[in-house]
Parts: structure tokens; sequence; C-alpha cells
């Protein structure tokens, strides 16, 4: 299987760790992730506003490469695929905002939505199948209860995201089972971290993730999972800490158990001695 892969400015950066893991995990599954040329930054959040078409154009440009080469444009951060996937429903649905991308950029052929945005996970249940994935699995992450976070950006809004069931979804712990973990529900896990309050109001969104963390750990959670570089800090750094300044609750990217699931970690620690 081979697809575009639009990374984003975070997975070269502080979230580095999530694209390797990802690309080592999908690399050992077969599945070809072919970074797209001179991609763009997403703008990290999505434009409210359509009388400006300048946040749009990023990802017209990557949806419209895909959409060339015949290939499915893959995401690995939450908030890259939901500004990606959002612009694409605009340009499908505001014809006034389409025509005057189309203008600007210039492109060989009309772009009118063509272009499709999915998520890795998604990639991972809808292509490959978490089936087929629990096959690979070689080191299976038996009698570890781990809890999915989803946030905000991979769920709402639902009619346009159609990621899964935005109040009740089980993308990530049927994936999580497929791994060999326990999945662990909790009420907490489609609420917001607060993480664009963090700047300004840090004691507002440090509230907002103690519930969450104390929410999955109450629930038998012994670590917490995400996809969202954004989500990843605010779990990490807002959370309380031990002691010894250890976070309560240890928290990783979804890849990174993948990674570790297929045994593909092992592997580059022992290349690495």
């Amino acid at each position: 299987m081979r697809y575009s892969y639009y990374p984003g400015c975070t997975l070269k950066t502080s979230a580095a760790v999530l694209e390797e893991s990802a690309l080592n995990a999908a690399k050992a599954l077969g599945i070809e992730l072919v970074e797209q040329e001179e991609w763009q930054c997403c703008g990290a959040v999505f434009p409210l506003a359509t009388d400006e078409i300048a946040s749009f154009l990023s990802s017209v440009r990557s949806l419209d490469a895909a959409r060339s080469a015949g290939e499915k444009l893959v995401t690995i951060c939450a908030a890259c695929h939901h500004v990606i996937k959002r612009a694409n429903h605009v340009i499908q649905s505001d014809g006034e905002v389409r025509d005057k991308v189309n203008n600007y950029l210039e492109l060989d052929n009309y772009y009118s939505g063509q272009g499709e945005a999915i998520h890795y996970l998604e990639m991972l249940r809808d292509d490959l199948g978490f089936d087929k994935l629990a096959e690979q699995v070689k080191e299976p992450l038996t009698g570890r209860k781990i809890a999915a976070y989803y946030g905000c950006l991979l769920l709402r809004p639902a009619k346009v995201m159609q990621f899964d069931d935005a109040e009740d979804p089980s993308i990530m712990e049927d994936y999580l089972s497929a791994l060999g973990a326990t999945p662990v529900e909790y009420p907490y896990r489609t609420e917001c971290c607060g993480v664009y309050l963090s700047v300004n109001n840090e004691e507002i969104a440090a509230g907002m993730v103690k519930k969450i963390i104390n929410s999955a750990r109450r629930s038998g959670a012994e670590a917490i999972v995400n996809a969202c570089p954004l989500c990843h800090y605010n779990l990490l750094e807002l959370q309380d800490k031990t002691p010894q300044g250890e976070p309560v609750l240890p928290v990783y990217y979804f890849t990174e158990l993948l990674e570790e699931a297929l045994g593909v970690k092992r592997e580059v620690e022992e290349k690495t001695r």
C-alpha cells in the first residue's frame, strides 16, 4: 500500500518521536508513506473566516498533489488532519472560495475537493484492517491497561471529520485491542484538554487536564495514549507529578505502542547498541 504523506511542522521538531515511530511501524507493515515534496505548514488552527483564502492554500496544494499522484493523503498529527480535512470540506461546499483558491494556485487541473485526507489510524482500520494488524503483532501488549484520549480535533465537527462517533468513539480502543492491550474506557476521553488556553491561562488548562488524567486513573488505566502533539504536551506537562517529578500517568503517542507491539522498537534499540 502506497500513500502520499503530509508530516506537518511539529513532527519535524518537538514531536519527532511521533513521526519516527509511525514511519518505522508503517515500514514493518509493508506500507509506503511517501513524504510530499515542499509541503507547507497547515496553519495549525482551522480558520473560520472564508473571506481570506491564504489559510487554505497549503492544504489544497497537498490535497491536489496527492490527487494528482492517485493516492490518499495520510496525516499523523491530529491538528494537521483536522485543518486539511476541514479545508477540503470548504473547497467542496463553497464555490466562491473554491474558485478563488484555484485562480490563485493556477493548478494544472481544477481542484474541487476530489482529494482524500485520512488519518494514520483510519489507514490501519479501513485499509489494512485491525484483524490483519493483530496478525502482525510480535510482542503483544498483554495485560497492559491503556486509556485512549481522543480530544477534540479528530472527532469534531462530526459531519465533516467523519472519523468515528464523536460522542462514543471506538477506533482507538479497537486499535489497542489489536495490539493485545486492555483498553480502558473513561468519561473524559473525548473532552477538550484546554491546549489553546495553555499560553494565556495555564491554570484553567491544568484543571482540565487533571480531570482527564484522574478520570482515566480511576477507571484503572496504567497509561494513556493520544494522537495530537498539542494534547500530548498538555497531558504530559500539566498533570500532577510524583515526588520524583515523574508524571502520575505515563503518556504515549499511539504509534509508540504500535512500534513496540510490532517488535520494531526492540530491533532499533538492538542495532544502536
